[in-house]
């Protein structure tokens, strides 16, 4: 499919087909990219009101130093939150699209988390290793959409139900595994986009077999 089909996320322009797999994978990437972009200029000092992370200080467990600069993972994801969710938030929390949304950009932002690395560095005589200083950094941004593939495969589709006051997202069908914060969710199947659509910007596919799924 087309990436350029789903110019959403407000910020990018406006949807044409929201409520799909591939619109659930783009929030996600998205989110998690501008996540990764404002970290990354932080660590670089780019920005004026952010630099390292400069929480994580003293000797580990495992025994080495924390020193060097750390990503400041929590102030790209409070960015992205602010910059990416707030458009969902306007429609308020009755709106079954803003809720998948808001799940899916929160889905990539876990992904940098759950995937930060310790990189070190070995200090002494000879190569010796005597005091060894790490740090924590993003994984590379290629291995995040690795990741967000196949959880856009895999992703849940999901239907709304009023519980108590407030409305959820829950499975479709008992044949659906239950989702977590990790996961993608969907709430439309997708369209053919081996046929032309021009209403939707699908451009269908020519010289070559296509195959729907």
């Amino acid at each position: 499919w087309n990436c350029s089909t789903l110019q959403g996320l407000q910020v990018f322009g406006k949807a044409t087909i929201q409520g799909t797999q591939e619109s659930a994978f783009i929030h996600a990437i998205s989110a998690a990219g501008i996540a990764f972009a404002v970290t990354q200029a932080c660590s670089h000092g780019e920005l004026h009101k952010c630099g390292c992370d400069c929480k994580i200080q003293g000797v580990s467990p495992e025994g080495f130093q924390w020193s060097g600069c750390s990503d400041n993972l929590s102030y790209g994801i409070a960015f992205s939150q602010a910059f990416v969710d707030s458009p969902e938030r306007s429609r308020g929390v009755s709106s079954s699209q803003a809720l998948m949304n808001l799940h899916n950009n929160e889905a990539g932002r876990k992904v940098l988390l759950a995937h930060m690395k310790v990189e070190c560095k070995c200090h002494g005589v000879s190569g010796s290793c005597e005091v060894r200083t790490c740090w924590k950094v993003m994984p590379p941004f290629r291995q995040v959409g690795n990741v967000l593939k196949e959880k856009f495969e895999g992703a849940t589709g999901v239907h709304p139900k009023r519980v108590d006051s407030r409305k959820l997202l829950v499975p479709k069908s008992s044949r659906f595994k239950p989702y977590t914060a990790h996961d993608l969710v969907y709430l439309l199947a997708s369209p053919d986009f081996c046929d032309r659509d021009p209403r939707h910007g699908i451009f269908g596919t020519s010289g070559r077999q296509c195959n729907r799924t």
